[in-house]
């Protein structure tokens, strides 16, 4: 059995506002193994990036508020240790990649100086050293010249480019884990796809472990090994990526899939199926299932109590009342 680097226990991050109290992340419970790649999968607002962000103790505070639960790494809670810990495991032992390049990179910083700078932080690497070491990240990520492009600065990359910088950086000083945050949103699909298939190979070859966090399903057919649909701050299916595509148990799942492009679309005559209505507000939500507003499935309970997750089969939990096979309501063991 693969052995837990990471386990996330009951994770709840609010924000005050003037408007009142965002309900962002509500009680998010997982685990990650050495080596595995774990997609999480929503709709935008769902919680995705806020959960992410928590983890890493990125949340400004105030007005975030990180009120609940534990992020165990190695055994060591990440809520509770000193700044200057957290700030070591930061970018050395557990990186991420931000969803836009441009905003995240220093404009007025090369390329070569933001590497460098990590290295310097996480690894004590002098100036040679560290330039060494940059250089080959920016080969190893596929920038062409690497050496010569340590002198540019951000705008002088292309959105792939920046992006390949951006995997560069955050993988140069080895780390455990690596969360990407919808690393490909911003590009075209061709840069997409050199983007998964570069991450797919340094994954391999470096064994570390993957919170890939996107709205996309499609894309983590062929990356992840486990799923986590998350909506309105909750996770509400998680399962292996083969079971939850071949076997969804939860309505909301169903509609992402059911939503999907598929290449024999058109062929069969099927039109793709929305869901309808909207997401519900997190400053206020409802006393029962969130997704109870937009679910056909829904019966009067839905609308009364939250349902936990449950386990439907082997590794597969869903939270909901309802049996999507037969459309009546699941036997739940109290």
């Amino acid at each position: 059995m693969t052995a837990h680097i990471l386990e996330i226990k009951d994770l709840a991050t609010r924000f005050h506002t003037d408007s009142g109290i965002v309900n962002a992340v509500n009680g998010v419970s997982y685990t990650l193994g050495e080596g595995e790649t774990l997609g999480v999968v929503g709709e935008s607002g769902c919680g995705k990036s806020v959960h992410a962000l928590s983890l890493m103790r990125l949340i400004p505070i105030p007005p975030g508020d990180i009120y609940q639960g534990e992020v165990l790494y190695k055994g060591r809670d990440l809520l509770k240790i000193p700044d200057n810990d957290m700030r070591r495991i930061r970018g050395g032992e557990i990186a991420m990649i931000f969803q836009d390049p441009m905003t995240s990179l220093n404009p007025v910083m090369t390329i070569g100086k933001q590497i460098t700078e990590a290295l310097h932080l996480h690894t004590g690497m002098d100036d040679l050293a560290a330039r060494e070491r940059a250089t080959e990240m920016l080969d190893l990520v596929g920038i062409s010249e690497a050496k010569q492009h340590l002198d540019s600065y951000p705008h002088e990359f292309s959105g792939g480019m920046r992006q390949r910088a951006m995997i560069a950086m955050s993988l140069s000083c080895s780390p455990s884990i690596l969360i990407a945050d919808e690393p490909t949103t911003a590009l075209d699909v061709t840069i997409q796809a050199q983007i998964i298939d570069l991450i797919r190979r340094l994954r391999d070859k470096l064994g570390m472990a993957i919170i890939w966090i996107t709205h996309d399903l499609g894309i983590m057919a062929g990356l992840a090994e486990k799923l986590n649909v998350m909506y309105a701050g909750y996770i509400v299916e998680k399962a292996p990526v083969k079971q939850l595509y071949g076997d969804p148990r939860h309505p909301y799942t169903l509609g992402l899939l059911k939503s999907l492009p598929r290449v024999d679309q058109r062929k069969k005559g099927e039109r793709l199926i929305p869901i309808d209505g909207r997401p519900p507000d997190l400053l206020g939500l409802p006393i029962g299932c969130p997704f109870e507003s937009r679910c056909t499935f829904a019966i009067d309970r839905c609308r009364k109590e939250n349902p936990a997750l449950e386990s439907v089969d082997t590794d597969h939990e869903i939270a909901c009342w309802v049996d999507v096979k037969t459309g009546k309501p699941r036997e739940v063991v109290a």
